[in-house]
């Protein structure tokens, strides 16, 4: 996990690997202390590398997404593997998320 800070201000979480109960704590302390420390306007938490995410991962990212909330951040999750997105979609979270309904590439969305 990297996070580094981009030249407008925002913040990028970069999360690789798996995202379960030997990793959350991890992950969990550098989202809230991200938030806690330096108020991002923007916190975008990569997972374009994250191979697998169970419950205790979801929860890591809805207590960033909260905290967010109460900070006065967009919290954005970018490019979430397949799997992670379909964990996301079947615990009903992908919506809260902004993220679409479907990960495929082909699908297209009408507003």
């Amino acid at each position: 996990m990297t996070t580094r800070r981009q030249a407008d201000g925002t913040i990028v979480i970069d999360v690789r690997g798996s995202l379960d109960a030997a990793t959350v704590d991890a992950v969990r302390e550098t989202l809230m202390g991200t938030l806690q420390r330096e108020r991002p306007v923007v916190l975008i938490v990569d997972l374009t590398f994250v191979v697998f995410m169970d419950s205790m991962g979801v929860g890591a990212l809805v207590s960033g997404y909260n905290l967010a909330r109460e900070t006065g951040t967009r919290f954005v999750l970018s490019n979430p593997s397949e799997f992670v997105h379909h964990q996301l979609r079947v615990t009903g979270l992908a919506e809260m998320f902004g993220l679409p309904p479907s990960s495929s590439p082909t699908q297209t969305f009408t507003p």
